[in-house]
């Protein structure tokens, strides 16, 4: 990305942007008064045959022919080629990368060798074919990360790629539609291993000059170090102490953490009796939360009584089925009114 920017930005400052499109000459006939059919050549252009300029096959690649094709393609590169790079990994994504230029420049020579005299004679400058050769192989490899409907039609996150290929496609028709397709033509013939093109690696000679002078230049970011840890701890804070200055002394403050509630005291201790430890509590919590339907309960906006409670009133109403005693303490902000509605409903 950083050279094919330099490189435009470099011919467009010497103007040699004219030397690295790819046309060779179209004859065309045009009668004349007499009759006679007179064959000419377009007049101020610069093609490949032009004093044998052969080296024009592989230096088209290096720079777009204006800013706008510049900054699609950045675009492209920077959300399409770094997930392919990771996947590949660097060595491999190199070779890709050079064995679809030198496929793409065989099929663009080709081209414009036999569709010559359908009009095809001018390929824009620029690595179009390389970006759509990744644009292939991220539709191929890439899964999608979400879906969306507009007007009825369901899109992927992918759209939004596929839709600043196309205005690529359509900068410089027909040429730049040609050479979209030679780059997926190019990436397909990759995939395939047709060609057995996956088996080519960079040097490791210039994996290690590129890692000591290239990339302090141009430096790199670790990745994100991910936490092995699947569950939240369950363990107490700390008591913690808080030093107040004053102007006679310091005040020495001391909090902790707040008492946990009826139900997570008995869940707790019925966990730890069970010998389950704290990693597992909230797993386990959850399971007998969803068993007893404590958790649609609370979601309902009802008090979840504890089994202390709900002992307590079967040993002072016997004769109350435990349906009824939980109710009333589900509908009573504590025990004692709990123990008013059992009297009064039952007297």
């Amino acid at each position: 990305m950083i050279g094919c920017a330099a490189s435009s930005i470099i011919a467009s400052i010497f103007d040699v942007k004219h030397y690295l499109h790819l046309q060779v000459p179209v004859s065309s006939s045009r009668s004349t008064p007499s009759g006679l059919q007179v064959c000419c050549l377009r007049s101020n252009t610069i093609d490949i045959w032009s004093g044998i300029q052969y080296w024009r096959l592989l230096v088209h690649h290096l720079a777009f022919s204006n800013s706008s094709e510049l900054l699609l393609a950045e675009i492209l590169l920077y959300n399409v080629s770094i997930p392919i790079e990771r996947i590949f990994g660097s060595s491999k994504f190199v070779g890709f990368c050079l064995t679809s230029l030198l496929t793409s420049t065989i099929l663009e020579f080709g081209s414009l060798l036999v569709f010559n005299h359908f009009g095809l004679n001018v390929l824009p400058s620029g690595p179009i074919t390389l970006v759509f050769s990744i644009l292939y192989q991220f539709s191929r490899l890439i899964p999608r990360a979400y879906t969306f409907r507009i007007f009825g039609v369901t899109l992927t996150n992918k759209i939004f790629a596929y839709i600043l290929a196309l205005q690529l496609v359509i900068s410089q028709p027909p040429g730049s539609a040609v050479a979209a397709f030679i780059g997926i033509v190019s990436g397909q013939l990759y995939q395939s291993d047709i060609l057995g093109l996956k088996a080519v690696r960079l040097p490791f000679t210039i994996r290690r000059l590129a890692k000591r002078y290239l990339l302090p230049l141009i430096g790199s970011t670790k990745p994100p170090r991910l936490s092995n840890r699947a569950l939240p701890d369950d363990t107490q804070r700390p008591r913690r102490t808080i030093l107040r200055p004053s102007h006679e002394n310091t005040e020495t403050v001391t909090t902790a953490a707040p008492s946990p509630s009826p139900d997570q005291a008995d869940s707790q201790q019925d966990i730890r009796h069970s010998g389950v430890g704290n990693t597992g509590h909230s797993v386990v919590r959850e399971w007998v939360d969803e068993l007893t339907g404590r958790t649609e309960r609370a979601a309902a906006g009802l008090r979840v009584p504890s089994e202390t409670e709900i002992s307590q009133l079967t040993s002072m109403f016997p004769d109350l089925r435990r349906e009824d005693i939980v109710g009333a303490l589900q509908r009573s902000p504590n025990i004692e009114a709990a123990v008013d509605t059992l009297l009064s409903s039952h007297t």
